[in-house]
């Protein structure tokens, strides 16, 4: 279908703030770039709160939100995007506080090391860290430990799927769902979306090469299933997944791939996409409306994996 009217308003202010492409800049320049993007505010919620875990390199931030009322609660530990160079902790606040309300969870957002500081693995590492963190406490979250979810959007949702890999292979935590919201899978750069959506959508292919060079420390980690879905040979035993697409989105073609992958694998799998929408629009519920459709489907799916 054509571009969503509210999607292209939001891409028109984009372009009119003038900004030079991300890939032409470094790192520090895009971080400064992105802090000047106006976000939504998010619902209040029952409780907030900041606070550092122990990581495998040091302290990890996380941020706590807990819903109205008694648990214990399922828990999501999400995980932000921004091609794992960009994002923190209060790029991704509404998204947060729209699911813990609507889902009725304690969400734990990462503040994971980024991007080129700290190279594949260490951002994955401490997503690890802290999804272990939340099982060992979870009687002081007034988490249910056997309620546990991951999820995250772009980058995010590619360490979401990395995450839920490792947890298997180590006999970790036990996960019943993972959200993946237009998730980084791999890199080939000339998927069907890729030469599509390759400019003018906001996310760009160019944009998507310069956070995969900044991201691995070598060719050799873009063949590692927990840094590259698509490199896993075995997906089974995975949990369940919701996988959600754009159809303006370079990245349309991988997410959509991965989810016929859990599939074919035999995992409970919903693959949706939002047509009209661009990469990004799960940010912005009250701009978009498909953006709050989005929210209400993560929700529903949390819900449903929780028992809810």
């Amino acid at each position: 279908m054509p571009l969503d009217p509210q999607a292209k308003a939001v891409l028109d202010r984009g372009a009119a703030a003038g900004l030079p492409p991300l890939h032409t800049l470094t790192p520090e320049q895009a971080r400064a770039n992105f802090a000047l993007q106006t976000r939504e505010v998010g619902p209040e919620v029952g409780k907030v709160e900041n606070r550092n875990i122990s990581g495998p390199a040091g302290d990890v931030g996380v941020r706590i939100y807990h819903p109205e009322g008694a648990g214990p609660f399922g828990a999501l530990i999400w995980l932000h995007g921004g091609g794992w160079v960009l994002g923190d902790l209060d790029s991704t606040d509404c998204s947060c506080r729209h699911l813990t309300n609507r889902a009725g969870c304690v969400v734990v957002s990462v503040d994971y090391r980024l991007a080129p500081e700290t190279k594949f693995p260490g951002n994955l590492e401490d997503c690890y860290a802290a999804t272990e963190w939340v099982v060992a406490n979870a009687a002081s979250l007034d988490v249910d430990p056997s309620k546990i979810a991951v999820g995250g959007a772009s980058a995010g949702a590619n360490l979401a799927g990395g995450l839920a890999l490792m947890a298997r292979d180590k006999g970790g935590p036990g996960l019943v769902h993972q959200l993946l919201v237009y998730p980084v899978v791999g890199r080939d750069f000339d998927t069907e979306s890729h030469l599509q959506n390759a400019e003018g959508f906001g996310l760009t292919r160019a944009s998507m090469m310069w956070f995969w060079q900044h991201y691995l420390a070598s060719d050799a980690d873009g063949a590692n299933p927990y840094a590259a879905l698509d490199q896993a040979n075995d997906l089974s035993g995975l949990p369940s997944a919701l996988v959600i697409t754009a159809e303006y989105d370079p990245l349309r073609t991988e997410g959509e791939s991965y989810a016929r992958m859990l599939d074919e694998a035999g995992i409970p799998v919903t693959s949706t996409r939002y047509d009209g929408m661009t990469h990004g629009f799960f940010s912005s519920p009250k701009t978009l409306d498909k953006g709050d459709q989005a929210i209400d489907e993560a929700s529903a799916a949390l819900r449903v994996a929780f028992g809810s």
